[in-house]
């Protein structure tokens, strides 16, 4: 690879010149795979960066992406920087109302979306910067044509027509694209991502191109990336971890780069790509395995004595075959037979049959989910950063992965401990600074550099970074131990029966739970026992369920029973709550992190029946439909009492 292309614009152009021919991305449409080479896609890029320009679109403007991940709002992504503006990729499924304090906070006049679901939404945002005063919309272009035929509001565009639009303006404009690409610079602003807003506004963290390259060639280096690897790219473009891997990674690798059909199609989307490098939060992994987990349940007797004897098998050796650790002739022989008849079509299932390096980032991951993955042979590693460090500040490289760690600090990056435990970081990924928010900037950033990251952790022997928690989020129970509520609800999560969990205890004399089930996996175990129920609510209601939850808690502190130091933070009691938490209730970010502040209000009746010694408690919500519409849900919650066990003392 080139390595004097120092801005994204001109590392597409050097594979366009190095690599013409190569496979750049493919996008699945009604079924079948498309391809565009990498010249194919310079040449996009450039119809649509001429486009832009050909309406207004010059250095410093902002241009706003919203949809699925489309090789088209990619290229968009590139086209912007081409002209030296910023993209400003957000997130699809954020409500009108939250979309538009992003539009107006990034002074935002040009917009590219997926389809009419998006314009629909883009127009209202219009509707209400307008009755605001301050209409900024100026120009929305759009991917998919589908339903769009009869609108006619200022300022609609087709993709199509844009690209017209760049070929002529490139035609009458002559050196014009070319010399805006030759002055780009490293340091110019690249992208503004907006951070999760887990504890107010979202803010817009600026990156800059060498930030971003930076961290992409660390990645691509420690992994050995390049042409010839395949990636899916699924997850939000407003994502930070999407942008590193689907922005970054792919155009300073070169590798191919691949969209799904739909959300819902990712899977089987998958088997038939059969990429080598995969990337996904845990949410992704636990869905996962509770995929496997029903389809097992599901199976005959004799499939599920087989898979239960291979997986313990693999529980035990999976992780260190994988890590290349010394095992017995006999466990390699029986490991092998479990490759063949158990591990490798389970990984065939889940689409990684062919995954040479698998990330996860974006919260933390429990141990038992990545040994899980580990150890059905999934090369799968933990990588950490936060949206103003470009997600890179620590991964794990091959042959040194610890399940309780996210590995060492990444090339480029210097990590230190504050002396309150805060992970501080210092380096090539870290942001240059809040768009418009010198404040917010200077809290974060010390007169040293170093990134403050709202994390607590501690660095080993080795210098493998520990994630404790949120440091915010770190406290003590009333008799002093040390109460860490990530920890724990990961323990919970791994459960295929528990989607989320929200564990309370700060300055409490006991650790209680709120829980979430799993709709679809919880419905198929009532289904094979022939309980009926009529929805979320009656489900989660429903004594046999509220045991099997309370079968899942009691594991999982017999499990901290084991553990140094834990043995206090067991759960003594729990609900399962009447519905799921949901972004458009603002009780998860739209990472789908808890905002655990704001589900500690919004439900302290029943975080104070918990504490009260209550059998049950009545509880009313309202809650938001996707249409907009607003209702309420309400139920008798039954508050369950949890088994505890003594603490296991560790031999002398």
């Amino acid at each position: 690879m080139d390595t004097a292309a120092d801005t994204f614009p001109r590392l597409l152009l050097a594979h366009a010149k190095q690599q013409p021919d190569a496979p750049a991305v493919r996008e699945k449409d009604l079924g079948i795979w498309q391809t565009w080479r990498w010249t194919q896609a310079a040449t996009e890029v450039r119809e649509i960066a001429c486009g832009l320009a050909s309406l207004g679109f010059t250095a410093g403007h902002n241009l706003a992406i919203v949809g699925a991940n489309r090789p088209h709002l990619y290229f968009a992504v590139i086209a912007a920087q081409c002209l030296r503006g910023v993209p400003v990729p957000l997130y699809q499924d954020a409500v009108a109302s939250e979309m538009v304090f992003m539009l107006d906070d990034a002074a935002v006049e040009f917009v590219v979306v997926e389809d009419q679901e998006q314009v629909d939404k883009l127009l209202e945002c219009r509707e209400l910067q307008a009755q605001a005063g301050h209409a900024r919309i100026r120009h929305i272009v759009y991917d998919d044509p589908r339903g769009l035929r009869h609108y006619d509001q200022p300022g609609l565009l087709g993709y199509e027509q844009l690209r017209e639009l760049g070929r002529a303006w490139d035609a009458a404009h002559p050196g014009v694209f070319d010399a805006s690409v030759a002055a780009g610079r490293a340091g110019d602003v690249g992208v503004i991502l907006y951070t999760s807003g887990t504890t107010g506004r979202p803010k817009g963290v600026c990156q800059t191109h060498a930030s971003f390259i930076a961290a992409g060639r660390g990645g691509v280096v420690t992994d050995r990336l390049g042409p010839g690897d395949n990636i899916m790219s699924y997850l939000p473009m407003a994502w930070v971890g999407d942008h590193l891997f689907s922005v970054a990674q792919w155009l300073v690798g070169g590798f191919t780069l691949n969209c799904p059909e739909s959300a819902e199609t990712v899977m089987n989307d998958m088997r038939e790509i059969g990429p080598s490098y995969y990337f996904g939060p845990p949410r992704t992994f636990e869905g996962l395995l509770t995929a496997v987990s029903i389809r097992m349940e599901d199976a005959a007797a004799p499939k599920r004595w087989m898979y239960a004897k291979f997986m313990a098998l693999a529980q035990r050796v999976g992780a260190a075959i994988l890590n290349g650790a010394p095992v017995s002739f006999g466990d390699r022989a029986m490991y092998a037979l479990g490759n063949l008849l158990v591990y490798g079509p389970l990984r065939n299932v889940l689409g990684m049959s062919r995954i040479r390096v698998a990330y996860t980032a974006g919260a933390a991951i429990g141990p038992d989910l990545f040994r899980f993955y580990r150890s059905i042979g999934v090369n799968l590693k933990q990588f950490y950063g936060q949206t103003e460090t470009c997600a890179y500040v620590c991964l794990q490289q091959d042959g040194k992965v610890k399940l309780t760690s996210v590995g060492t600090a990444a090339p480029g990056i210097e990590l230190k401990i504050a002396e309150d435990g805060e992970v501080l970081v210092r380096g090539v990924s870290v942001l240059k600074e809040y768009y418009k928010r010198p404040d917010a900037t200077a809290e974060v950033l010390d007169a040293e550099g170093y990134f403050h990251t709202g994390d607590a952790g501690v660095l080993d022997a080795e210098g493998h970074l520990r994630i404790i928690d949120r440091a915010k989020d770190v406290g003590r129970l009333a008799g002093g131990a040390m109460f860490a509520p990530n920890y724990i609800e990961n323990k919970l999560k791994f459960f295929p029966q528990i989607k989320e969990a929200v564990c309370f205890g700060h300055g409490r004399e006991e650790v209680c739970a709120f829980v979430n089930i799993d709709y679809e996996a919880v419905g198929n175990w009532a289904e094979r026992r022939g309980l009926a129920y009529g929805g979320y609510v009656d489900l989660a209601g429903k004594p046999d369920v509220l045991q099997l939850v309370k079968d899942c808690i009691e594991k999982v502190n017999a499990d901290l029973a084991a553990e140094e130091g834990m043995a206090d933070t067991q759960i003594a009691r729990f609900l399962v709550l009447h519905k799921e938490l949901d972004p458009d209730d603002d009780e998860l970010t739209r990472t789908r992190k808890v905002r655990r502040g704001f589900i500690a209000d919004k439900y302290a009746v029943l975080v104070d029946a918990l504490y009260g010694g209550k059998a049950e408690q009545f509880i009313e919500t309202q809650v938001k439909f996707e249409d907009g519409r607003t209702g309420k849900v309400s139920a008798t919650l039954g508050i369950v009492e949890a088994r505890r066990f003594a603490a296991v003392r560790a031999a002398a």
